[in-house]
């Protein structure tokens, strides 16, 4: 397992899983008053509710994702993962 998510060892895993969770769940909290701030339920379509959400719901994630690691002295291994993650997004590269 630690050779999956790249940690040196068990406890750092453990500290990983926690901060996945916590920013995981937390952006969902918060996402929940912004977007009553920004009027999202105004929309009637429900496809349109469920776009915007996400939308806002994944950058705010990957903020969230950064600060609840530092929060726990992880900053370099989420830093990491963040680089790998948009790295992936956006070189799409055929082989």
């Amino acid at each position: 397992m630690n050779k999956i998510f790249k940690t040196k060892n068990f406890f750092q895993l453990f500290i990983v899983f926690i901060v996945f969770g916590i920013s995981g769940s937390l952006s969902v909290v918060i996402s929940g008053p912004f977007l009553d701030l920004i009027g999202l339920n105004n929309f009637e379509n429900s496809i349109t509710k469920l776009i915007i959400r996400l939308l806002i719901i994944f950058p705010l994630y990957q903020l969230i994702l950064i600060f609840i690691g530092t929060v726990f002295g992880q900053f370099k291994y989420f830093w990491e993962f963040e680089k790998r993650f948009w790295s992936r997004l956006f070189n799409k590269t055929e082989k």
